[in-house]
């Protein structure tokens, strides 16, 4: 089987890993879905293409949507995706890649007929391992923080040195860049940008503002 990377179209490469977009990628919960496309506007106009709009409301869907057909610039995923029925129910949505927390066969199976790219959770050695068994290359590290932090992702980086991550959970504005500095990270999740108080006064300004400096975190 050959690697399994997150490949997924941007503007400017149309090759470019899901990993190499941006250095963050935004962790959206959307609760009402007519916040779905300025939200997204702020963020891409502020450098952040890649949104991960997760699947913790019943908004998520119809924001993948409105996302998808009135943000041409933006590659909108869909995360915490924890069966194959939200699988589908993303794909046809519009989603241009998948995110979940974790993974078993059954879901990992129905993420590869996705023909998407995607993000499988992992927090052990043995989860990663499993994977680059699979030729799965790029996961998400979740929860990062908790599970053992940069720290934990240092030591993998030797001995598995295929492996690629998104860190997501507990990630923010002061510790992403410890993280973006380790060879085995592609980027980060996190939702620091999205302030609670900005979302509920649409204040999409702040948003884009946030994101800007987010998107400033390099290596």
């Amino acid at each position: 089987m050959g690697a399994v990377t997150s490949t997924a179209p941007s503007p400017g490469s149309p090759d470019s890993s899901l990993l190499d977009l941006a250095p963050v990628i935004p962790v959206v919960i959307v609760h009402d879905v007519a916040d779905a496309v300025p939200m997204a506007r702020a963020l891409v106009a502020g450098g952040l293409p890649a949104i991960e709009v997760t699947f913790r409301t019943p908004a998520a869907a119809d924001a993948i949507r409105a996302i998808a057909d009135e943000v041409p610039d933006a590659v909108v995923g869909a995360g915490t995706v924890l069966t194959p029925e939200q699988v589908e129910t993303a794909v046809a949505a519009g989603s241009r890649f998948l995110v979940t927390p974790g993974w078993t066969d059954r879901l990992l199976g129905t993420l590869d007929a996705s023909g998407l790219p995607y993000l499988p959770g992992v927090s052990t050695t043995s989860e990663v391992v499993a994977l680059l068994e699979r030729g799965v290359e790029e996961m998400k590290f979740f929860p990062a923080e908790a599970a053992g932090g940069t720290a934990y992702l240092k030591a993998l980086a030797s001995p598995l040195p295929r492996a690629r991550f998104c860190p997501t959970g507990g990630v923010n504005a002061s510790n992403a860049l410890g993280y973006l500095s380790l060879p085995n990270v592609g980027c980060v999740g996190g939702t620091w940008m999205l302030p609670s108080d900005a979302l509920e006064a649409g204040d999409w300004a702040r948003v884009e503002s946030l994101a800007r400096e987010a998107a400033a975190l390099r290596r």
